[in-house]
């Protein structure tokens, strides 16, 4: 069975109470960037712009990837999960660093024997970037 191919978005906000999970991955290597979460807007606002733009649960409003660190995420695939509440946002990262403590992924802390091991080294200094 085939999908018509302008079928209209229409992502299920309600389930979750109004956010979605992201989960954003490199789309050249596949390797998970990080999870966010989007509202309506944001979503609206990553298709218009091209550039992901997620819901800060912490301050309560729309961010734009990059916005403050340069590391922008240019959004190259979208994929939506089959109950419509999660979307997989394929990107292009510049800079180097999804994580706001300077790794290139959120997923830098692996478990290894019981303990927490630190996968990577910072691409940059989070308190030159964010303490200004």
């Amino acid at each position: 069975m085939k999908t018509p191919m302008n079928e209209k978005i229409q992502l299920d906000f309600t389930k979750t109470g109004g956010l979605i999970p992201a989960i954003v991955q490199d789309h050249q290597t596949g390797e998970v960037l990080m999870l966010a979460y989007m509202n309506q807007e944001a979503f609206d606002a990553t298709l218009s712009s091209g550039k992901a733009t997620y819901y800060s649960r912490s301050r309560q409003t729309l961010w734009v990837k990059g916005a403050t660190s340069g590391n922008v995420q240019l959004v190259r695939e979208i994929r939506i999960d089959c109950d419509d509440d999660t979307v997989l946002i394929k990107v292009e990262q510049l800079g180097g660093a999804a994580c706001h403590t300077g790794h290139a992924t959120c997923f830098h802390k692996k478990v290894d024997r019981g303990g927490i091991r630190i996968i990577g080294e910072p691409v940059f200094d989070p308190k030159e970037v964010y303490d200004k």
